[in-house]
């Protein structure tokens, strides 16, 4: 069983930036590819990165390629987003996402083994 709790979301103006943190509880984080998603009011949920469990391949959503940064740090068991350049249209809760296989983390989604709680970023224009 993994628990992930989700931090740093907040308000910031158009071309500011954000960092969000999730930390996973357990000892097999290291194991798991992990992901960030978002929600915006009236949408469905949309993938936004992944990394891999070693942090040597990512992907990213193309609304945020060369924006959002996606990175890991296994010792302490926490994934980042480092959102710079935001828009208004970033502005939804971001929520962290936990999976055996990065596939489903990027392809399938349904799949996705854990999910957080979500945090809340909006983009004032």
């Amino acid at each position: 069983q993994v628990q992930l709790v989700e931090s740093g979301g907040g308000l910031v103006q158009t071309g500011g930036s954000l960092r969000l943190s999730c930390a996973a509880s357990g000892r097999t984080f290291s194991s798991y590819a992990m992901g960030w998603f978002r929600q915006a009011p009236g949408k469905e949920r949309e993938f936004v990165a992944a990394i891999s469990w070693n942090g040597g391949s990512t992907y990213y959503a193309d609304s945020v390629k060369g924006r959002f940064t996606i990175s890991r740090d296994n010792a302490k068991n926490t994934v980042f987003l480092q959102m710079n350049s935001l828009k208004p249209e970033d502005t939804a809760v971001y929520y962290c996402a936990a999976d055996g296989a990065i596939h489903d983390i990027v392809v399938v989604p349904t799949n996705v083994d854990y999910w957080g709680q979500g945090t809340q970023v909006t983009v004032s224009s």
